[in-house]
């Protein structure tokens, strides 16, 4: 059974509801995985899961159940309708209850293509160059560990109203890490691109080797507040959880760092003196994403019954400026808010950022350049309070040169604060989040200077 063929017969099995929304995605993978600069797994994967969102009308409102299964047979999606429809049974009003969307009538000309996929030919721009690279170290001593991955994913959502919306999500991931001198020194390297085609290993090399050569000299630096150069990949990971914040129905709630005293939000405030924007834009040129909402659960920051709507450019923070909060429409019609639904994509930009993350360092005169950050934790939301670990090289920087290395550190910020604190920045990049990688995989930001960033204790990792 096609993908296209399922999500419709799901739609005819649930005709007996008072409403259904039928999303299908279909994931095709492949990746090859390396350790001690030796190859060590390589496969491809392919997953196809079914989900039903089904409504029925009840004393009260409209009740909502959901569930899903993978690779449901033609059978598998009759018992996954009818578990829905029990389970809508016992289901009481849901608050965020609005009328489903009504197809606009434009069509989908590719509704019934099956899903594209992905192979092993995806990775093979890289042999040539992992090779060369691999080499190199093995030469020098040096142990690579790391991964490549190439994905496809493609989804079709269907709606008894008439909705018909398809997508198709490449998504390329390249990560390693190097060691050296007994495994004392360590140094990351990420890239996040649609496919590997045009991908230079070039900077990958000179950048691993480069932070190797930096950690040769160990400076002992106290913790506290200090001067940081986060890079694009760095700042990208705080800037996601930012983002991911960004509640309207918890602002208004007074549960977030965006709810304003006494009521309300912190909408039209100015966060950041510098012209700094914060966009999601799903027909971005370098990382665009669906241009539909296709959700399978309601949360605080969208609603299933907004599935199929068309989500449109959103900008965040405008020139410094918060303008928009996640807000699905129920929300929106109850509290005259604006409807916004993020796309997943996220683009910063500095409107006087200029240069890469080189130009920055050298025209730094005193920081610690940070090159990723890990296993990020919140810890207050009313203040968006994170804690996390820097990792796999901070360096210390004086007068526009690296001079050495410090140790690992574990921090404590705000990325609502420091966005305050922002004193310089470099154009803005495609780029890899090393922790929220995996949630966020369309990401571009600048190389950026915070002041006072809150290095609060040294950690002992590598």
């Amino acid at each position: 059974m096609r993908p296209h063929e399922m999500a419709e017969r799901a739609l005819q099995a649930a005709s007996g509801l008072d409403g259904a929304v039928a999303i299908v995605t279909a994931r095709s993978r492949t990746d090859v995985r390396w350790a001690r600069t030796t190859l060590t797994t390589n496969g491809e994967t392919r997953q196809v899961d079914l989900t039903v969102i089904g409504f029925r009308r009840v004393s009260g409102g409209v009740a909502t159940a959901t569930l899903s299964r993978s690779h449901p047979d033609a059978q598998g999606v009759q018992d996954l309708v009818a578990a829905v429809s029990m389970a809508l049974d016992s289901a009481t009003p849901a608050e965020d209850a609005t009328p489903l969307i009504v197809d606009e009538a434009e069509g989908v000309l590719d509704w019934d293509q099956s899903a594209p996929l992905t192979s092993s030919a995806a990775l093979s721009p890289l042999t040539e160059p992992l090779g060369a690279l691999f080499r190199s170290c093995v030469a020098d001593g040096v142990e690579l560990f790391g991964y490549a991955e190439h994905d496809l994913t493609t989804t079709w959502l269907a709606s008894s109203t008439g909705l018909r919306r398809r997508h198709v999500q490449p998504s390329s991931r390249l990560e390693m890490t190097a060691k050296s001198h007994g495994r004392s020194r360590s140094a990351w390297w990420g890239l996040a691109a649609d496919d590997f085609d045009d991908v230079d290993l070039t900077p990958a090399e000179r950048d691993l080797r480069r932070g190797l050569d930096w950690q040769s000299r160990r400076i002992d630096i106290r913790p506290g507040r200090h001067r940081a150069l986060l890079t694009p990949g760095a700042f990208g990971d705080l800037m996601v959880d930012l983002w991911w914040s960004m509640s309207a129905r918890e602002a208004l709630e007074g549960r977030s760092v965006f709810s304003a005293p006494g009521g309300g939000t912190r909408v039209g405030e100015r966060l950041a003196e510098r012209a700094l924007t914060l966009r999601s834009d799903p027909h971005d040129p370098e990382i665009p994403a669906a241009a539909f909402v296709a959700t399978a659960a309601s949360s605080d920051m969208s609603s299933v019954f907004d599935n199929g709507m068309r989500s449109d450019a959103v900008d965040w923070l405008d020139r410094g400026t918060l303008t928009h909060l996640h807000c699905p429409r129920w929300l929106a019609q109850r509290d005259g808010m604006p409807f916004a639904a993020g796309s997943d994509t996220l683009r910063m930009e500095d409107a006087a950022g200029t240069g890469e993350l080189d130009d920055v360092l050298t025209r730094t005169q005193d920081a610690l350049l940070v090159t990723c950050v890990w296993y990020t934790r919140l810890v207050d939301p009313q203040t968006l309070l994170l804690t996390g670990l820097t990792r796999d090289g901070v360096y210390v920087v004086r007068d526009g040169e690296v001079i050495g290395a410090a140790s690992n550190f574990r921090f404590n910020e705000s990325p609502v604060g420091i966005l305050g604190r922002v004193s310089d920045a470099g154009v803005t990049q495609r780029t890899q989040p090393r922790e929220m990688g995996d949630y966020a995989a369309r990401v571009a930001m600048p190389a950026v200077v915070i002041e006072d960033f809150h290095f609060s204790t040294i950690s002992d990792a590598l």
